[in-house]
């Protein structure tokens, strides 16, 4: 490879990260100043996912000869669901949006628990069994946090979400825009 091929590479590279950091940071802004309205969008982005996803597997149902009568059923009717779940989020996009916070701190939670007992079963393996056992602790109490306030969780962990793409999207853009490429 020439050299200003590699050069041209490493500034194309260069540009990307600047920019990928700045809209990570302007959407961890936008979390921060409308966390109600950039869940919405989050919620608007997964009910356009199944409702093109509902219409995929109903194309696919339709059209899919090799699939056999069972695998076209199942085919048309997940994309059926598909469909009416992307509807219904599009028509309560606010009880939507509430649910899928709720959902996704409870779902952390339960991980939380499970990844500090499986710490806990291992810790006789590691070679460094304090720090496992105080990280297992931490996990569980984590996530038997979340779990029992879900509410709470879903404000926090979406507040940390969106501090955490300010700060790191900054930090990246500037380290990108700052530094000098290398061929």
């Amino acid at each position: 490879m020439s050299e200003s091929f590699v050069t041209g590479l490493a500034e194309s590279t260069r540009r990307f990260v600047a920019i990928t950091g700045l809209v990570a940071a302007l959407a961890g802004v936008a979390i921060l100043v409308w966390p109600g309205h950039a869940w919405k969008a989050i919620t608007v982005v997964m009910a356009i996912y199944a409702i093109i996803a509902g219409i995929v597997y109903v194309v696919v149902a339709a059209m899919g000869r090799s699939l056999g009568t069972g695998g076209r059923i199942g085919h048309g009717l997940l994309g059926l669901l598909y469909i009416v779940a992307g509807c219904v989020a599009f028509g309560q996009l606010s009880q939507t949006a509430g649910f899928l916070a709720i959902f996704i701190a409870v779902m952390i939670g339960v991980m939380w628990v499970m990844e500090g007992f499986v710490a806990l079963f291992v810790v006789s393996t590691e070679g460094s069994s304090a720090w496992t056992i105080i990280f297992a602790i931490i996990s569980i109490l984590a996530g038997l946090s979340l779990v029992t306030s879900p509410v709470w969780g879903a404000v926090f962990l979406w507040w940390l979400l969106g501090l955490s793409l300010v700060v790191l999207g900054l930090l990246n853009a500037f380290r990108a825009i700052l530094s000098k490429p290398t061929a």
